[in-house]
């Protein structure tokens, strides 16, 4: 298998793509300036008790109080709490191998033995705020890597369980047990399998020294404030995938192509020449066919193969997956066979489109009836052997009698839409047809007002790539003929986000012209 990442990073947007053999499987569109991402610490502070719910509201700086549930307080809360009460009064690194343990909460205990209101409290974020709910908390901190994760205040290592061998299982746990410092448990991560002592030891000591590093300060911290913050969502994507299979890393920003191909020196310093820089005058998505795949792929209806296709409905409570035969050929030698056929192409589609979208919550799918329950268990085996490279905790149910599917995914982030639905190219949604085919009186019209009303001396203008094709035919071109006429630097760029007969002026950092 052969996986590529691809980077587009615009002032306000950070979109990641990746693929596996040239197809899509993962896309992350995120605000630049994004805040309360899964794995940051915060110092928060108790606003309320809810004793009827067992948990109690957090301010850590978000519009909405984050939830902290007693369960996820962690059965070394008080000991969390002693850190913070001695990390509060001075400055410097707390060795946890000198802080004396407390003894566990009561796993049945009630939040209010515990929290009181305005109480500072360190605090994860376990799940990112959606919809109109602010984040969910967590006191059991952790530190991730790529091959461990670091746990302070507990003892105990733990292994993934998709390590299957219990030789290299029992060999970890041993290597681990003998690095490890005191005060710090371990999670050894299913990236750890086959790798030497000595790369493990150089992880764990880099998340010890981030832990201390970051925890050292707390004094100076006023809650509600952040305290260690996750890193970079492209790193912690590369962190968490990237392995032997990944050929490469395209970035079309020079800052951003830096930090990666640092942090993948780190990781894989074998690698680092994995990461390349896209310089080239397209945008990156439309370069690498990922426009076009999103188009295709985020629709209420996917096709998928022979006619056959997905309809993808979501409500607030749970989404809906129906699976239908569309206009297959009848070549099949019976209706048992054609619905087992197309069964088994939808659940590969489905977990696909399950990554690809980040659905969580439950997913009820309503493949095609079949008779025998032979067939039934080979549909459920599959769905199970195309989610097995998913990342994200999930689980899946038998086909029940009315040939239903109920699947569990873990939801952290906000579900990806994407609006596929696009204005007319020809009347731009306005229901009038402009007399002139290409628009190009209004297109010069735009440049002569960034050159003469705005003193623009560069400009880039983004068109539609047959827009693209007339303006710049013949000899003088339109965009010659503009250059010589304004005298100004004019760069035109094809674009396949665009409608047909829509344009943009952009500057040099990509930030689009107000023209108005």
């Amino acid at each position: 298998m052969n996986a590529e990442l691809y980077v587009d990073v615009s002032p306000d947007q950070l979109s990641l793509a990746l693929t596996e053999d040239k197809r899509l499987v993962e896309l992350r569109k995120e605000q630049s300036n994004i805040q309360f991402a899964v794995g940051d610490v915060y110092l928060g502070r108790v606003k309320k008790i809810m004793p009827g719910l067992n948990a109690a509201f957090v301010d850590v700086g978000y519009e909405k109080d984050a939830f902290l549930h007693y369960l996820d307080l962690g059965p070394q809360f008080r000991t969390l709490n002693k850190f913070l009460n001695i990390a509060s009064t001075k400055k410097g690194v707390i060795a946890l191998h000198k802080l004396k343990s407390e003894p566990d909460i009561d796993k049945k205990g009630i939040i209010s033995e515990v929290l009181t209101a305005g109480q500072n409290v360190l605090v994860q974020v376990a799940k990112e705020p959606i919809s109109t709910k602010g984040p969910r908390l967590t006191s059991e901190l952790s530190i991730a890597g790529r091959n461990l994760v670091l746990l302070p205040f507990s003892d105990k290592i733990s292994v993934s369980q998709k390590i299957s061998s219990k030789e290299e299982r029992s060999r970890l746990k041993r290597l681990l047990q003998s690095i490890k410092p005191k005060g710090y448990g371990v999670i050894i991560r299913t990236m750890a399998e086959d790798k030497r002592v000595a790369e493990l030891d150089k992880e764990l000591q880099i998340l010890v020294r981030r832990w201390e590093e970051n925890t050292a300060y707390i004094k100076d911290v006023k809650a509600p404030g952040l305290v260690i913050g996750e890193i970079s969502r492209t790193s912690a994507l590369i962190r968490d995938v990237m392995n032997t299979s990944f050929n490469a890393i395209h970035v079309n920003s020079e800052d951003f192509y830096k930090e990666i191909k640092e942090y993948v020196a780190l990781i894989a310093p074998d690698r680092e020449k994995i990461v390349k820089h896209y310089r080239g005058q397209a945008p990156i998505f439309d370069q690498f066919n990922i426009n076009r795949q999103i188009k295709a792929l985020f629709g209420k209806t996917v096709s998928f193969k022979s006619g056959a296709y997905l309809i993808i409905e979501h409500t607030e409570a749970l989404h809906v997956i129906d699976v239908n035969s569309g206009n297959r050929s009848k070549s099949a030698s019976s209706q048992e066979n054609t619905a087992l056929e197309v069964n088994l192409a939808a659940a590969d589609e489905i977990a696909r489109q399950l990554r690809l979208r980040d659905m969580g919550g439950i997913i009820v799918v309503d493949f095609i009836d079949m008779q025998t329950n032979e067939n039934r268990q080979k549909v459920h085996e599959r769905m199970k052997q195309a989610m097995a490279g998913d990342r994200t905790k999930h689980n899946i149910l038998p086909l029940s009698k009315f040939g239903l599917m109920q699947i569990t995914r873990q939801r952290v982030r906000p579900e990806l839409y994407i609006r596929t639905q696009e204005t007319c190219p020809t009347c731009m949604g306005t229901g009038k047809i402009t007399p002139s085919l290409f628009w190009t009186e209004k297109i010069e019209a735009a440049v002569e007002k960034a050159v003469l009303g705005l003193k623009m001396k560069k400009l880039n203008l983004k068109v539609h790539p047959f827009v693209y094709s007339h303006l710049k035919k013949g000899f003088p071109s339109d965009v010659l003929k503009w250059k010589f006429k304004y005298s100004m630097g004019l760069r035109v760029l094809p674009s396949d986000s665009l409608g047909f007969l829509e344009f943009k002026i952009v500057d040099n950092e990509d930030n689009e012209v107000d023209l108005d």
